[in-house]
């Protein structure tokens, strides 16, 4: 989470070319950003499936976990100098110094626990094979600690390949599955026992903590409004010798020359507030996740992290610049990357509707339509504007602000447009066809549903 602080503090001057600025992001501080953010993600869902195997703890596991979070914590500085001296080994070795260190402490903690069965699951308490779930959880959590090793080591030799192989520390599971499929379709497959696919298999429909995945993401999305907050409060507030003197006291005239400011800031915010909404509406009909959609939320977070950099180049520059023209672009690419992964999100989810949707956003559902409809709003609208910038150059401000305005009212209207919408739709194509929902009976259909709905878990007020 710390590291969408220096992102969202990087300044830039008036008089250089917005592309430089850019290429010096990428290169640094938003290599460094999106590198820490996603192998930081890694860690919390290791952290979280571990804890799905032990599910009480006593006083030496909370200080061995303990011991682990504070080694986490302490990844971003790590980052920081990596950036910083890209060429210097030490920020290499104090990463995969703590990485290796914590990969020790997670095995002390399985360890640990597999010698107090109490502690564990039921499942695994009652198996005749808990020996065997021990070895393989081992061998799953020492492969990235293994992986530091050999980049701390070739530190030493060549530095470009330990970043390489920190790239790979992201996708490691998914290399190993991948791997794993070209030797099936080489030799055959492979008889594993049946107890491997149950923990710790990597496979995209592996099951992963709903509640947490909405936690980590919540807390992402309130760290991005804290610092639009920030910098408002820090940056726009006028001195009062500066007041008195240029002025004449007026600090209503004052506060009027930060008013492209204030709407960047109103604007921001009302962007990373309905994109949490989005987020938050399609998770209540989530009923269960899977590491793929983890993977594809983690994606959307990165680009939401990205945000408080879009606030601050939406106003950085001289209007009707290309500066600022550039920057716009680069705010509506990252409000698309941030909508589109929440789309994505969905229909991965709809591969598999009846484990992972609620009834009503399935298939003929009858929400179905109106989340596609939520869902594809921002990616939508923040593609249109790209392109509308692009062909109307001296209007691009004003288009970009305009979009960040009518968004809002758009959510507010979504549900009449996409009814409207439906029935035109219907009226066109089938205006003698019978209703839908009729066709295959209306009692054994709401029998069906009462039948989904017992099962499921829902809050009928976000309907």
């Amino acid at each position: 989470m710390k590291k969408i602080l220096p992102v969202a503090h990087t300044k830039m001057g008036n008089n250089e070319e917005l592309r430089e600025s850019v290429q010096l992001l990428l290169t640094t501080k938003i290599a460094v950003y999106l590198m820490t953010f996603l192998i930081v993600t890694v860690a919390w869902a290791a952290h979280i499936r571990l804890f799905q195997v032990i599910v009480r703890i006593d006083d030496c596991l909370a200080l061995l976990n303990l011991a682990c979070m504070m080694l986490i914590t302490f990844l971003p500085y790590t980052f920081s100098l990596m950036a910083a001296f890209p060429e210097n080994v030490l920020g290499i070795l104090l990463f995969c110094g703590c990485v290796m260190v914590m990969g020790v402490i997670q095995a002390g903690i399985v360890l640990y626990a597999f010698g107090r069965p109490f502690l564990l699951n039921e499942q695994i308490q009652i198996s005749e094979n808990r020996t065997f779930y021990k070895h393989h959880i081992l061998k799953v959590i020492m492969r990235v600690p293994i992986m530091c090793f050999f980049a701390s080591v070739f530190s030493f030799i060549f530095f470009q390949l330990s970043y390489a192989l920190l790239a790979v520390v992201i996708f490691l599971p998914y290399v190993s599955q991948s791997l794993k499929w070209c030797r099936s379709k080489a030799i055959g497959p492979v008889q594993e026992s049946p107890d491997s696919v149950l923990f710790y298999t990597y496979l995209p429909d592996e099951p992963l903590s709903k509640d947490r995945v909405e936690a980590f993401s919540d807390g992402v999305y309130a760290i991005v409004a804290t610092l639009l907050i920030l910098d408002i409060c820090e940056d726009n507030v006028p001195d009062p010798t500066v007041v008195r003197e240029q002025f004449g006291g007026s600090l209503t005239a004052a506060l009027r020359v930060y008013g492209p400011e204030y709407l960047a800031y109103f604007g921001s915010f009302a962007t990373v507030g309905l994109l949490w909404f989005a987020h938050h509406s399609l998770f209540l009909h989530v009923t269960q996740t899977t590491r793929l959609m983890g993977l594809l939320n983690t994606f959307s977070l990165a680009f939401v992290g990205g945000l408080p950099l879009a606030y601050q180049l939406t106003h950085e520059f001289p209007p009707d610049s290309r500066n600022e023209l550039e920057a716009i672009q680069i705010s509506c690419v990252i409000i698309f990357f941030a909508g589109i992964f929440q789309l994505t999100i969905w229909v991965v989810a709809l591969r598999s509707e009846r484990e992972t949707l609620h009834p009503y956003v399935r298939y003929g559902g009858r929400e179905h339509v109106f989340m596609l409809a939520k869902l594809s709003l921002y990616p939508c609208v923040a593609l249109g504007t790209f392109f509308l910038t692009c062909v109307l150059s001296r209007f691009s401000a004003a288009i970009f602000h305009l979009m960040e305005i009518t968004v809002p009212v758009a959510f507010l209207v979504l549900r009449l447009l996409v009814r409207v919408g439906v029935a035109l739709l219907r009226l066109l194509f089938c205006p003698d066809g019978p209703d839908p929902r009729a066709a295959g009976g209306e009692e054994g259909e709401e029998e069906e549903e009462e039948e989904e709905e017992a099962r499921v878990p829902f809050n009928t007020l976000v309907t």
